[in-house]
């Protein structure tokens, strides 16, 4: 990990997208406090429900059985047993493994959770978790299987198992048995009270997790299509004027009018303007503010909603042990993630389809303004047979048609479930993944505007060499020109992708300062 000198600490304080994001990056340790009030707080969760017991206390999921099954009463000597079997038999999820960075979130977020000392459970749960994080010890999550309330219950059962020395792991790179792991670092397995089956997995930690992840990633596809755009109206010998301040100053909405700003700081050049300017591009140019702006103004917005799970104790019953109350309730539904990943994904692709229509007018003769042919770099007797960019266009239009087919939200597809205890449930986890789903194709779609833009712009230098290249768009340029060859002859283009594509998710690119 990188930052040392800034570790995330999980002491019940509010943690902000920004903290999970470096934990799952590994760019910011992290650690469990040390202080006394604050584990003394945690602790009396777990001791009041000791003596909750011993009065012979009815708790859900801790003297009864777990949904429907509240009615059954659990035998005393039967109750130690209980939360394992919990986490048991919800072994049953599918589909991919989370990957290590949405793992991490996970932990994180679940840690979060536990750590506002309102779940009663013991600190000693609350620093095995903290282990898994310390010594990245990764519990192998199916991504598949949750329906979004009464938590995540069946991917958080392969944390709650991993804890207690159970099912497998990744570790320095490699899928190993729990249980031979631990043995090696001398961790030992958690044997969970009364209720902490129910606590770790009776949350939204996945969805939330994957929701943190989700808005990083949204933010930063923000600017580089606002940057792209600004590339490829130059490209296109647009017009600078569809971005002026004074426009969008009647027309209030502030990430659309950030958008504007950052669009004509980009295209500010003190070089003389192009003769012949349109009087209105076409939508896709002069619109592109007005498409970018709604997920821009969603954002703080999403950030409320998912910071706000992320600093809530989210499962049931929630222990107020300060005032002696054991608190039945709903906290796991994860209705307010679903909206937010429902509506971002919607946003993204809405940015996915607007770059697919920029690219469709740079590669066509008729719309690019003296640009040449699929903005094949080939001159001559061998232009003939060179193709440019003509296939890319197509992968962007087939990454661009998929998002947008991912945009059906899942929070209407409520199932009745679990012998109709939970019959309404919230899809939370499905919205997340969908999420990153477009997000994934939008960044590749993303990647291969980029190789257009800087393709585009090379074309138009080198037919208008009198108009100088603004600031901003000179230098990322040229940062694009270190990592992507001019397109003379065809070559073949996925090896440049998959490079752009590692450096989108690092953010290698400063895009604004605003």
């Amino acid at each position: 990990m990188n930052d040392t000198m800034n570790p995330v600490c999980f002491d019940g304080d509010r943690l902000t997208i920004e903290d999970i994001a470096a934990i799952s990056e590994q760019t910011r340790e992290c650690y469990l406090s040390q202080d006394e009030t604050f584990r003394a707080d945690i602790a009396l969760g777990a001791d009041f429900l000791d003596r909750l017991l011993a009065e012979d206390g009815v708790i859900y999921g801790v003297t009864t059985g777990y949904g429907d099954s509240c009615t059954v009463e659990i035998p005393r000597d039967l109750i130690p047993e209980l939360p394992h079997h919990l986490y048991t038999y919800h072994g049953c999820g599918a589909g991919r493994l989370l990957t290590p960075e949405e793992t991490r979130a996970v932990l994180a977020t679940r840690l979060a959770s536990l750590a506002q000392g309102m779940s009663g459970v013991s600190v000693a749960l609350l620093e095995q978790l903290a282990l898994l994080l310390k010594h990245d010890i990764l519990p192998l999550i199916p991504a598949e299987g949750s329906v979004g309330a009464s938590g995540d219950l069946t991917p958080l059962s392969y944390v709650a198992a991993v804890l207690c020395g159970e099912r497998d792991v990744l570790f320095q790179g490699e899928q190993r048995p729990t249980c031979e792991v631990f043995a090696e670092l001398g961790i030992s397995p958690l044997r969970l009270r009364p209720k902490e089956g129910l606590a770790i997995m009776n949350g939204t930690a996945v969805m939330t997790g994957l929701a943190c992840l989700a808005w990083q990633r949204a933010d930063y596809l923000c600017k580089l299509a606002t940057r792209i755009t600004s590339m490829n109206v130059w490209a296109s010998a647009g017009n600078a004027h569809h971005f002026d301040a004074a426009l969008f100053a009647v027309k209030p909405h502030p990430g659309q009018q950030l958008a504007a700003a950052r669009i004509r700081a980009d295209l500010a050049s003190d070089s003389p303007s192009r003769n012949e300017q349109r009087l209105q591009d076409r939508y896709s140019l002069r619109c592109a503010p007005h498409v970018i702006g709604v997920l821009q103004d969603a954002l703080p917005f999403f950030r409320t909603i998912i910071e706000n799970e992320l600093n809530s104790a989210n499962d049931n019953p929630i222990i107020d042990a300060k005032n002696e109350r054991v608190l039945h309730g709903g906290h796991f539904y994860g209705g307010h993630i679903a909206f937010a990943m429902d509506s971002m994904k919607n946003a993204i692709a809405n940015i996915a389809d607007l770059l697919d229509r920029q690219l469709a007018l740079l590669v066509d003769t008729r719309f690019n303004h003296g640009l040449p042919s699929n903005l094949s770099g080939a001159t001559g007797p061998r232009a003939a047979i060179n193709h440019g960019l003509k296939a890319l266009q197509i992968s962007v239009s087939a990454w661009t048609a998929e998002a947008l087919k991912n945009t059906m939200p899942a929070s209407v597809f409520s199932r009745s479930t679990e012998c109709h205890n939970q019959d309404k449930v919230s899809m939370g986890t499905i919205a997340s993944r969908d999420c990153l789903r477009v997000l994934e194709l939008s960044e590749q779609v993303v990647a291969a505007m980029l190789i257009a833009g800087r393709q585009a712009v090379s074309l138009r230098n080198k037919n208008d060499k009198e108009i100088v290249l603004p600031k901003a768009l000179a230098t990322m340029q040229s940062e694009l020109e270190k990592q992507i060859a001019l397109i003379i002859e065809d070559r073949r283009l996925d090896i440049d992708l998959q490079n752009i594509l590692r450096l989108i998710k690092t953010r290698a690119w400063s895009m604004y300062v605003d």
